[in-house]
This record gives structure tokens, sequence and C-alpha cells, in this order.
């Protein structure tokens, strides 16, 4: 993820009552492999099953998009993405922005002996400045092959980018960090208004990462038109391992959900939850729409595809960081393209290939025909689900 903290500035303080913080200050939290879904008294035909969702005023046909990362999301990639019905987000201090040809970075990175080798290439190549003519291109360049301009920036560069990519035409601002909360406390620099943002920006603006129902509330109050969960749980992201934060998806996505549903409730506005990293099956998919989230971002899922420009690897935004980098450079494995990563055929067993059609099979199962329904049926805490009664699977598992 994105090496920096994101602060919004200029809101109430409604959160500093006083707690106690002396009882109760451990709780338990659930990752997708401590949950099961239940299946009710009803089913429903699978293809009758709407996978539909909105973002932004942009409706979906599938619930998925794609990460804000260099080896997983450029222009190609999310025209792609859109035609197969999903949004791609590209980053825009990546290298796409840097380099008017980020090819031979790339294979560099592909090409480095290790994990530390990488970071060292990524770390020297972002050295080079982002260059505005080059996110307006990125942008006209999804735009004229029929995609949805859907991009990524860190708060500190939100207002000089969000007016630059506004000016190209881009649909969708996604403001993103590693931690994104509604009060931020400095005694130096100007803070992110995201207030400000939305009400100076025509064009929707998301914001992301966050674990925290209350951060999340007052995200929505301040004009968000999208919530990103997740902090650390991505494949390439070693935040957990380095600093210690973060909170299983499960939780996380209900406990964002929640305050989604008290803030419609409360204002008539409903404003999508998207669950960000962690998931690479379709169960996990599956459990992530039963949390409560309304669409999925996946980064090493969809770094796997064929036409994605990793050439078979991934890396977290954060490895270029010269002084606490926090991501590494993974090999995917087995490449696929992308269409059969979402639609099939599936030839494996494992459950990370046709992805759309495993999270349509399990809400039919589940008897929900839209992902609003899905968001009602009941879940289990069972550790167990996992391994119970498969022991030749996993001793035999290539």
């Amino acid at each position: 993820m994105i090496d920096q903290a994101f602060a919004i500035a200029d809101v109430s303080d409604t959160a500093d009552a006083a707690t106690d913080r002396g009882q109760g200050r451990l709780r338990r939290a659930y990752g997708f492999e401590e949950i099961a879904l239940v299946p009710g008294a009803v089913t429903a035909d699978p293809s009758e099953v709407d996978l539909s969702t909105s973002l932004g005023g942009h409706r979906l046909e599938i619930p998925f998009l794609a990460a804000a990362m260099d080896a997983v999301a450029d222009a190609d990639f999310a025209a792609r993405l859109t035609r197969h019905g999903g949004i791609a987000f590209v980053n825009l201090e990546g290298l796409y922005t840097r380099y008017d040809d980020a090819s031979p970075v790339i294979e560099r990175v592909a090409a480095a002996e290790n994990g530390h080798a990488a970071a060292s290439v990524l770390t020297r190549a972002y050295e080079q400045p982002v260059r505005d003519e080059l996110i307006a291109a990125l942008i006209r360049r999804i735009k004229a092959a029929g995609g949805i301009a859907a991009v990524a920036t860190t708060p500190a560069a939100a207002w000089h980018h969000a007016e630059v990519a506004a000016d190209a035409g881009a649909d969708l601002f996604l403001v993103q960090s590693q931690v994104s909360s509604a009060r931020h406390i400095s005694t130096s620099g100007r803070v992110l208004s995201l207030a400000d943002l939305t009400g100076a920006l025509k064009i929707p603006v998301l914001v992301g990462n966050t674990v925290s129902g209350e951060a999340a509330y007052q995200l929505m109050h301040q004009g968000a038109a999208g919530i990103f969960v997740g902090v650390g749980p991505g494949a390439a992201c070693t935040t957990r391992e380095v600093l210690g934060i973060g909170v299983p998806q499960v939780s996380a996505t209900l406990e964002v959900a929640a305050a989604r549903d008290r803030f419609e409730r409360e204002t008539g506005r409903y404003i999508p939850v998207v669950t960000d990293g962690g998931m690479k099956t379709g169960g996990d998919i599956a459990k992530a729409m039963a949390s409560g989230a309304d669409a999925v971002m996946l980064g090493s899922p969809f770094a796997a595809a064929l036409e994605a420009p990793g050439r078979g690897f991934n890396w977290g935004m954060a490895a270029p960081s010269a002084m606490l980098p926090r991501g590494t450079r993974i090999q995917i494995g087995e490449r696929l393209p992308l269409e059969q990563i979402l639609f099939g055929p599936s030839t494996t067993t494992h459950g990370t290939q046709n992805l759309v059609g495993a999270l349509r099979a399990s809400m039919a199962a589940l008897g929900a025909r839209s992902i609003r329904e899905m968001h009602e049926v009941e879940m289990v805490i069972a550790p167990s689900i996992v391994t119970e009664g498969k022991s030749w699977q996993l001793a035999g598992r290539e």
C-alpha cells in the first residue's frame, strides 16, 4: 500500500468523549478463514443473480475493482477491465506518470534476483518526478480505449493531482493511503480537508483505507463517495509485520458497513463500501460481500492475468520507500487470461479462477439475488471451516 497517512482536517470533536481504555481494550476480530456463510431455507437460480453495483455514479456489471498498483493496472488493463464490467484504478504516483515508457523499469524489477534487489530497483525508479503531462496522457489513453478513467493518489498530492486529473477527464478520483482517518494530530504542515476537496471537484472522490466504523462515518459526512476497507491484508504488503497495525478483513468490513447503514438511515444517501485486499478465492470474495462490501478490490489475483503489466510479479506500493519499505515483490505463479480469471472456465479446484462464477454460485446457494441481499445472509464463526474433513486434500495438495 501507499506509504503515507491520510489526514483530514476540520471535523467535529464527537469522537473526543472520554472512554474507558482499561477494561475491554482487546476485542476479537475475524478474517476470511475464520468464518463461514450459512445456507438458508431459500436458494436462487444462478442465472437470476444480479451482480451489478454502483461506484461514484458508475454502474458496474461485476463488483470487481483492480488495485492501483503498477504491476496490476496500466491504461490498457484499465480499459480491458471496463469492457468486462469492472473498474481498474491506476496509480497517479506510479511508474506510468514518471516515465514515457515504464516497460524497461518493470523488466528490471521482474529480472531482479530477489525481493531486496527488486526493492532497490523500485527505489531508484521512483526518484524520478511525477509529470503532469503524463497524468493527462494516461487518462486520455484510458478514455480513448473506452475505459472508465479511475485514478488514485496520496493525500499530499491530492489537490494538485485532482485538478490535473479533472481537466484530463478522469471519471473517479481515489485518495488512498495506508490509514485514512477523520482526524489528524499535527503541529506542522497543512492537512487535507476532504470536505474542501469534494466540494471543489466535479468528479466523485473516494477515500481509503480504513478499518474504523467511526472514521468511515465521518468520512462519509465529509463527502466521500466510497470507502475502501483494509490495512495491510494484501499479499504484497508487509505493513502488519513492519508496523503491527491492521484489523482482519471480515471484522473491518462489518464495522465500516454498519457505519454506512447508519449514515444511510440518517441522510438517505448510500455510500458504497469496498473491501480492499486479502482475498484470493471466490469464497473469500463471497465472504467479503456477506460482510457488507458492495465491491471488492483485488491486487495479486489480477496481477496473475496475462494482460497485467507486472510480468508475473506484484509488489506493494510502499516498496519504493527508502526509509521504511513495507511492500515486497512476490511471484504470482500461474498466469492466465483475465477473462478466465473472471469468468472461467476453471481448470483447478483452488478457487482462484472463475471468480465471478464462484460469487454468483455462492449467492444463489444462499438465496441472495442481489448484493444488497447478500449483506443479509447468516455468517458463523468457524475456525475449522478450511480444515474440517480435509486432511487428505491438504496432504495431497500440490
